[in-house]
């Protein structure tokens, strides 16, 4: 599935991306970071190589916050949208929120990082987001 792309963008369409390929390490994330950057206290991520994004909207490249010692915070400029996070290393992490197909089965998460400082009341179960039958999760 090589040669698969999915798209997104942000809420007012300035920042487009396409992405090439199958993501890797899907996962869920309730850092205080993740939790500042999009508002909501839990959020979903797939990473990318970053030869594998092309940004297509008419901003370009989404705008960025250097967040931590090895990453930036992808944001667009015109409507504040979280795209995801720009790393060091040549990846590339979008948010399965900002895709326009986010219920896609590739990205339900594997695991749940900072399950330390989730809220209690977050119960993450990697076993609900099987799909089952007519792709419908448990």
């Amino acid at each position: 599935m090589e040669n698969v792309v999915q798209t997104g963008g942000c809420l007012c369409g300035a920042v487009r991306f396409e992405v090439t390929g199958e993501g890797s390490n899907p996962h869920s994330c309730s850092c205080r970071n993740c939790q500042q950057h999009t508002g909501a206290p839990t959020v979903a991520w797939m990473e990318f190589a970053r030869d594998q994004v092309r940004w297509t909207g008419s901003a370009g490249a989404p705008a960025t916050y250097r967040s931590s010692e090895y990453s930036s915070r992808a944001f667009c400029a015109a409507c504040g949208s979280s795209i995801g996070a720009i790393d060091n290393a040549p990846t590339v992490a979008l948010l399965v929120g900002s895709f326009d197909d986010p219920a896609r089965a590739a990205f339900a998460p594997d695991y749940h990082a900072f399950d330390d400082v989730r809220p209690l009341w977050w119960h993450f179960d990697p076993a609900a987001a099987v799909p089952g039958p007519g792709g419908a999760g448990k």
